[in-house]
């Protein structure tokens, strides 16, 4: 992961301040900085968003293409995840840098949309064990100013929510030979319901606090985050730890109670 290196003041004048609920930038602990969101952004995606949160930069295309059922799901479609952490985000990511953070990424997100509520997909669903939409969701970090996970949550909600599909009719013959037929009209298509789709929250722990939306200066003042993921109900499906650090229960159980 992008981090930079402070001296011992530094870190120093940066715990203590939030000791006092005053971070550098001004805002509170549990303060967010201004989030851009930007949709339909590339042309060759059947959906695509752009985030902006401080100095981070996040952008996803999902593209939608027809593919088999897997053995175990036969009436469902399903969802990949790739991550490209650019050179340009940070120099740690050049060469193979980024692989371990790219990897850790993919993962939490498999895990976060591996709840069966979070997206629909039996919608996906074209002919049972024989077609079914593949959604390919590619996540590119352009650049990394801290709390990448929130971030990149919110821009592969975003771009889910900018996809659409086109409809399908499977036309069958006497012989019982099937046809897939695609829509040609690019506004009579499938939108995706991403109500249950959660967005990652990212505590920080610093000091004898915690705070949200961490910047790189205050990731390198903390050892260890808790990442919550949340529906917009408030239902938490997922949680996990981040660090090298610790976390006793009683923080973790102060994190919990705040959000």
């Amino acid at each position: 992961m992008a981090s930079v290196v402070l001296s011992e003041a530094e870190k120093v004048y940066i715990v203590h301040g939030i000791q006092e609920d005053l971070r550098v930038d001004g805002r509170g602990c549990e303060d967010y900085r201004c989030i851009e969101v930007e949709t339909d952004v590339v042309s060759n995606t059947s959906g695509s968003a752009r985030v902006k949160l401080g100095h981070t930069d996040i952008l996803v295309g999902v593209k939608a293409e027809m593919g088999t059922p897997k053995l175990e799901n036969p009436n469902e479609g399903y969802l990949e995840f790739f991550v490209d952490c650019s050179a340009n985000a940070t120099p740690e990511f050049e060469g193979r840098g980024g692989e371990e953070l790219a990897t850790e990424i993919v993962n939490t997100l498999y895990r976060i949309f591996s709840n069966e509520s979070t997206i629909d997909v039996k919608s996906l669903c074209i002919n049972p064990r024989e077609h079914c939409w593949v959604l390919y969701v590619d996540v590119l970090l352009l650049e990394c100013g801290g709390n990448l996970f929130d971030a990149i949550s919110i821009a592969v909600k975003a771009a889910l929510f900018n996809t659409r599909i086109p409809k399908v009719r499977v036309l069958e013959d006497e012989e019982g030979s099937k046809e897939i037929e695609l829509s040609d009209d690019p506004f009579d298509c499938i939108r995706l319901n991403v109500d249950n789709v959660p967005c990652i929250i990212t505590l920080s722990k610093i000091g004898c606090r915690h705070v949200v939306d961490a910047t790189l200066q205050e990731e390198a003042c903390s050892l260890a985050s808790l990442l919550l993921s949340v529906t917009s109900r408030g239902t938490l499906t997922c949680m996990k730890k981040l660090g090298n650090g610790s976390l006793d229960p009683e923080s973790i159980f102060e994190m919990m109670e705040v959000r």
